[in-house]
């Protein structure tokens, strides 16, 4: 019964209602794959378009790329050890973990804002060539998922800061913890197949 509390689970799970919002959120992890393929395909078709501009070997940094991935797969780990927390029931460390966090995501953030800075200033906008277009869109949405990611986390801290853990508190955390491991695998395939893949072409 939807209003039926099991204890014997994990306490995002512990509700019937939490459950069917997480398989939800599941089912809208499906949508964002075929939003992310799409856009990596379109990359791929139009890589060597570059219209006589700069390529991924011109504009690619070991430095930034190296930074940013850093910085993405640490948040990836520090958001599991704040699941860990919360399944410990520890609220304090739970937001200690999350706070850590947001702070790497908006790191990641300010590296990619200033990598973007050195693109333009090296002539490679949007509107240069159909490589840079495909480029700044892959990259800005996922970018723009990170932001949407951090604002997300901010609402749940004070969630949980005003509410405490509970079972739905608990799943709201959940929930975006499988939204921020789902934007590392795709920083994953950014990171493989758009960056070594161009510095090496």
């Amino acid at each position: 019964m939807a209003g039926k509390v099991d204890t014997s689970l994990p306490l995002e799970y512990q509700k019937h209602q939490d459950q069917m919002n997480i398989l939800g959120f599941w089912i809208f992890l499906g949508a964002e794959i075929v939003l992310f393929s799409t856009l990596f395909a379109t990359y791929f078709i139009l890589v060597d378009r570059t219209a006589g501009g700069p390529s991924g070997a011109d504009l690619f940094h070991v430095k930034e790329l190296m930074i940013n991935t850093f910085l993405l797969l640490t948040s990836s780990f520090t958001a599991g050890l704040a699941i860990r927390e919360m399944r410990n029931h520890n609220l304090k460390g739970l937001l200690l973990w999350f706070i850590i966090t947001l702070v790497l995501g908006l790191g990641f953030l300010t590296v990619e804002i200033y990598e973007f800075n050195l693109f333009v200033h090296e002539g490679a906008a949007i509107g240069t060539s159909a490589f840079t277009s495909a480029l700044f869109t892959l990259l800005g949405t996922h970018g723009a998922h990170v932001t949407l990611g951090v604002g997300w986390g901010v609402l749940i801290i004070m969630q949980l800061l005003k509410r405490g853990l509970t079972p739905t508190t608990a799943r709201k955390t959940f929930i975006f913890s499988l939204y921020w491991h789902f934007l590392d695998v795709v920083w994953i395939f950014i990171f493989t197949f758009v960056y070594l893949k161009g510095m090496v072409m």
